[in-house]
């Protein structure tokens, strides 16, 4: 999706030819995914680590539930590497990505045939590889993981967040594609 008109929080024109061939009729498809389709989303990076293994995933379902401790809900591929890690690890790093990071999110969302950890950089950081640059940033633990719908249902629970000073805007999920809101 990058350099597309969809990188800029826009929709193109449709024209012809533009239909993906494979794209499941609008007839056929879920009413839940239409659903979750339809409902904004903040746009995140999840990291693990244990030795010399590492992994990464977009998440687009955070849920931060308040209280002391605070804790973080997503929802996570059961057979992702993130998943596996962040089980063995114990810890995981949640990266809140802003306007400007679609590339970022395409990368630990496999859009691109490329390892992620080859062409970012990244800090070292003990709860796993933190993005390098200035964004918010949550430390937390592993806490649980539990069968929801295709997806597990990841509970952390937070030990920091380090928020960024800037104003970036958030980089957001809506029908389909990344957006950018404006303040």
């Amino acid at each position: 999706m990058a350099g597309t008109d969809k990188d800029e929080g826009t929709r193109p024109e449709k024209r012809v030819g533009d239909e993906d061939p494979f794209a499941t009729p609008e007839s056929a498809r879920r009413a839940d995914r239409r659903l979750r389709g339809r409902l904004l989303a903040p746009v995140t990076v999840w990291t693990a680590a244990t030795g010399e293994d590492r992994a990464g995933l977009t998440v687009s379902s955070l849920v931060v539930a308040e209280g002391e401790p605070a804790q973080l809900f997503a929802l996570v591929d059961p057979l992702s590497e993130l998943h596996r890690l962040a089980a063995e690890s114990g810890r995981v790093l949640v990266h809140v990505l802003g306007a400007g990071e679609e590339k970022v999110a395409a990368f630990f969302a496999g859009r691109y045939p490329v390892d992620p950890f080859e062409e970012l950089a990244f800090e070292p950081d003990e709860y796993g590889p933190r993005l390098a640059g200035e964004r918010t940033t949550v430390r937390a633990r592993f806490a649980s993981s539990e069968p929801a719908g295709f997806q597990n249902l990841l509970r952390a629970t937070v030990d920091s967040v380090l928020l960024a000073t800037g104003g970036e805007d958030p980089l957001a999920w809506y029908r389909g594609g990344f957006r950018r809101l404006s303040s």
